[in-house]
């Protein structure tokens, strides 16, 4: 599996970085995780084609987390895109990417478009299976308004979890487990606030993630200011990765 880090920033682009995006391709399929504000641009920056993706996995509802999402719909239409398109997210995803379209262009939610859009729930640590891809959520601690989700995405043999925005909670533990890959945010260096992990906390707790890759992210100009000390692998804009 493909893994490259499309936006790797916090919801405030700190350091030039674009909104969380993550995109993974194998050969079944290509999908990307969380599709903050700026995602159809970092798409385009890195040479990912919008119409090449079948499905969006959303941690949860925070504007830099989903708000690329009515641009990535709107760029189908215009483009006249068939392919179909999945977007998983909390429980009230519809409602919310409906509003979210509605305010930023009134009347498009309601526009008959050439591609099926589809909408899935997801459940607390209930696996759904799209295709070749299962997702199994568990859920984490962060304020958006609908339950957020750590994601783990299960692929031709390959598991790649990510945190999503949160603070420590156990769940990580059982989310990361013999993944192949987990990507976690690291908002701050040491400062712990609530909502949000900081590095400090995450490696705390390394001993107990038992997964083979930490990649951490969301990272503010806190963080970026102390990359080329880290104790751990850091994402960036571009970052590509097999795993």
């Amino acid at each position: 599996m493909k893994v490259r880090f499309l936006g790797s920033g916090d919801a405030f682009g700190s350091g030039g970085r674009f909104q969380t995006c993550i995109h993974l391709e194998s050969g079944a399929t290509q999908l990307i995780v969380d599709c903050g504000a700026s995602s159809l641009i970092a798409m385009r920056r890195f040479g990912v084609d919008p119409l090449a993706i079948d499905t969006v996995i959303l941690s949860h509802l925070h504007g830099d987390h989903f708000g690329g999402v009515p641009f990535l719909i709107l760029d189908g239409q215009f483009k006249r895109r068939t392919r179909p398109l999945v977007v998983v997210g909390p429980p009230g995803v519809e409602a919310r990417v409906r509003e979210a379209m509605e305010v930023l262009f009134p009347g498009s939610s309601r526009v008959e478009r050439r591609f099926d859009t589809r909408f899935v729930e997801l459940v607390d640590r209930v696996t759904l299976e799209i295709g070749a891809v299962a997702i199994t959520p568990f859920g984490v601690v962060h304020a958006s308004g609908a339950p957020p989700f750590a994601l783990r995405i299960a692929c031709d043999g390959k598991i790649v979890t990510y945190s999503g925005d949160t603070e420590w909670t156990d769940n990580l533990i059982d989310a990361a487990g013999g993944a192949d890959l987990f990507i976690a945010e690291a908002l701050f260096f040491d400062k712990a606030v609530k909502y949000h992990l900081d590095l400090a906390t995450l490696l705390s707790h390394r001993a107990q993630l038992d997964c083979r890759r930490l990649v951490v992210t969301h990272m503010s100009e806190d963080m970026l200011r102390r990359l080329d000390g880290l104790e751990v692998e850091a994402a960036e804009d571009g970052k590509l990765m097999v795993v």
